[in-house]
């Protein structure tokens, strides 16, 4: 299948409630430009480098989300082009886009990364200290909207963990969203599990090797 191919036969599954996020890390710009010209907007990026190398040879409509871990030294390389943060997994690093977001005059929309997985190689704030932190955040940092929630369900064959690890995130969601005006997003699912994330209330998907292929 091609990339427009594949991009297709996702949307056909898709509620049109749901954003699909293109992750395009790794992938060359002639790939983006395939899926672009299937209709795709809305990309992924994981490597401040990255996005801001390919920023300029992309036409100026793509919706550009960063996805991956964020060193609080390289934000000043995505904040001109990025949309959405899905990632910021501690305070620190919201303090520090922030305070870049006040020196660049603009409101930056996040996304709080919740830790769901069995894994400890997954990042993000656990779910209680999210319950009782990010509340809190809306007075003491604001240059940012925050928007919603994101994480990242274990990586195992066995379904009904994931399914489990994606409704501890839907219900931290519902408990946070009174607290926020535009708490309107929540970003779970990737290739191998995002059917489970729609149908458990995810609002934005993120798939990479499903559209583009293995890296």
């Amino acid at each position: 299948m091609t990339i427009r191919e594949r991009i297709e036969h996702i949307l056909r599954q898709l509620p049109y409630s749901v954003k699909l996020v293109a992750v395009s890390k790794l992938h060359p710009v002639s790939a983006i430009l395939e899926a672009y010209a299937a209709g795709q907007r809305v990309f992924g990026e994981s490597r401040p480098q990255e996005m801001a190398a390919k920023v300029p040879l992309l036409p100026d409509d793509i919706e550009w989300h960063f996805i991956g871990p964020l060193q609080s030294n390289k934000i000043k390389m995505i904040l001109p082009h990025v949309a959405l943060i899905h990632s910021v997994d501690s305070e620190r690093l919201l303090a520090r886009i922030d305070r870049q977001a006040a020196l660049s005059d603009r409101m930056v929309d996040c996304l709080i990364q919740l830790h769901i997985a069995m894994e400890d190689t997954k990042q993000g704030f656990p779910v209680q200290e999210a319950l009782e932190q990010v509340p809190l955040f809306r007075e003491r940092y604001p240059n940012v909207r925050i928007r919603g929630l994101m994480g990242m369900a274990s990586f195992v064959e066995d379904m009904e963990q994931v399914r489990g690890e994606f409704r501890t995130l839907k219900s931290a969601f519902d408990k946070l969203q009174p607290e926020f005006q535009h708490f309107d997003t929540l970003s779970m699912g990737m290739s191998q599990d995002w059917t489970i994330a729609v149908e458990e209330g995810a609002t934005i998907v993120r798939i990479g090797s499903t559209i583009f292929g293995s890296r």
